[in-house]
């Protein structure tokens, strides 16, 4: 039986975002669906942009979501190392069998003579401006060669050959060795680049399935051929379609309302398992209206014949909608676990800030709006003058209200709503007229939960004093 390994490769140059977060839920999903094992490899041979702690925050990221890690740098298996930089060795000795086959060459042509002939073939109106061969039609001839320069090392691609796959998502695909070109695998840094080590990589590390963006697939004839040459059999490839804003546009950095990184959502209290519901439909479909999963479910239920062939758009709202939904599921004591970071500084009891995240709980759709909310219950509450003009047009309703609250010996949530609609009918009001005069003086807010509820947390001595310090400015 094919063992079933999928593989994510990000690269330390930045932090885990939306897209790379997706990719890895897609390959955790069907590696797990098909009792197989999901990689986490490190391409970390970028050195000039590489970040401090860009693959502490990837993994960090991707098991927050909820994703488990079968092998990685700090969880090794019998395929390290999992880092590109601790591989060259690898990869050199199968540079020097490619330049031995004769298949890969050395290349001496310095950058400006690179600019130049790309910029010949542009005003001869080539739009992919290609390698003009130099190196490789005189490999074989003694020309003097500065020994200062330190070459780089180029395959070299058969004339007109149809590289042709059969992919997970768009069926069969070809392209044709004309629109690629003879490639770079190492550079005069002695570094090798992207899609050489794939390739090396993903053999040695059995990948069964390369599941990646779509951008991938110009690079994919370049991997085929490096799998022919070496005689491996290659993993089946499955490109992803995009992601896109509310305008249709792919996703990127400026699109500021999706957050973007992962460790964003954490920090703005969305619940791991929102993140891991919300994108497993990003793009997947099971195939029914069900949209709330847990997570053994979607592992049962995932698989490529659900993959959406067009872009998938990133609908923050559905996001929120989705957190709102498993925030209201949280019982108590997660609740608190939850929440309390936002407001630890607050000087309130645990079990004032307990009942007030209860209060709030139905209406929270980011973890962080509880600090704002929370201010309603604290001294930090004032209405603006326009709010406060407009709730005492009801002073003779306030006054009022404030001797029914005096009578009150039962102070208890129940208690306080029969008396509010008491008052309401003694005055002939309802509604907003009733609740707006009301919220404005003891909240300086004109919306939030009930005010019996908000009543029953202040306590007698706070609600009174609220509402008599209104009365009287």
């Amino acid at each position: 039986m094919k063992k079933i390994r999928l593989r994510y490769a990000p690269s330390p140059t930045g932090y885990l975002h939306i897209g790379g977060a997706r990719t890895a839920l897609f390959n955790y999903l069907f590696a797990k669906a098909n009792h197989g094992k999901f990689i986490v490899r490190i391409e970390d041979t970028d050195y000039n942009r590489e970040i401090k702690d860009g693959e502490k925050n990837q993994l960090d990221g991707l098991r927050w979501m909820g994703i488990e890690i079968d092998e990685t740098t700090d969880n090794p298996g019998h395929y390290g190392p999992y880092k590109q930089s601790e591989r060259l060795d690898i990869y050199n000795k199968y540079i020097d069998q490619l330049l031995e086959k004769g298949v890969a060459y050395k290349c001496y042509c310095s950058p400006e003579e690179l600019a130049s002939s790309r910029e010949k073939q542009l005003k001869a109106g080539i739009i992919s401006p290609k390698y003009d061969e130099k190196c490789w039609n005189s490999r074989n001839t003694k020309i003097a060669i500065d020994p200062k320069i330190i070459p780089s090392i180029r395959v070299h691609l058969p004339k007109n050959h149809d590289f042709t796959w059969v992919d997970g998502v768009r069926g069969e695909i070809t392209i044709n060795s004309k629109d690629v070109g003879d490639w770079i695998i190492k550079k005069s840094n002695d570094i090798p680049t992207y899609n050489f080590a794939v390739v090396i990589d993903d053999h040695l590390m059995e990948i069964s399935h390369v599941m990646r963006g779509e951008e991938h697939i110009s690079n994919t004839p370049k991997q085929l051929h490096l799998f022919d040459v070496f005689g491996w059999k290659h993993p089946e490839f499955v490109h992803l379609t995009i992601i896109t804003n509310d305008e249709g546009k792919k996703l990127s950095k400026r699109d500021e309302e999706t957050l973007q990184f992962i460790h964003l959502f954490k920090e703005n209290g969305f619940l791991p398992i929102a993140i891991f519901n919300f994108l497993a439909l990003l793009g997947w479909s099971p195939k029914t209206t069900q949209e709330i999963f847990n997570k053994k479910e979607l592992i049962k239920k995932f698989n490529l014949e659900g993959l959406s062939h067009a872009p998938s758009m990133f609908n923050y709202d559905k996001l929120l909608w989705t957190n709102n939904y498993f925030i209201k599921r949280l019982n108590p004591k997660e609740l608190f676990t939850f929440l309390n970071p936002f407001v630890k500084d607050l000087e309130l009891s645990d079990e004032i800030k307990r009942q007030i995240f209860h209060v709030f709980q139905p209406q929270l759709r980011e973890g962080r709006e509880i600090k704002t909310l929370i201010k309603t219950f604290t001294d930090e509450f004032k209405a603006t003058p326009k709010l406060k003009t407009e709730a005492l047009k009801s002073l003779s309703l306030l006054k009022d209200f404030e001797e029914v609250l005096k009578q009150i010996n039962q102070w208890e949530r129940s208690m306080l709503k029969t008396q509010i609609m008491d008052l309401g009918k003694k005055h002939n009001v309802r509604g907003k007229e009733l609740f707006f005069p009301l919220r404005i003086a003891l909240t300086g807010i004109n919306h939030g939960p009930d005010l019996g509820s908000i009543m029953e947390i202040f306590g007698k001595e706070k609600t009174m004093k609220r509402l008599k310090e209104f009365i009287n400015a």
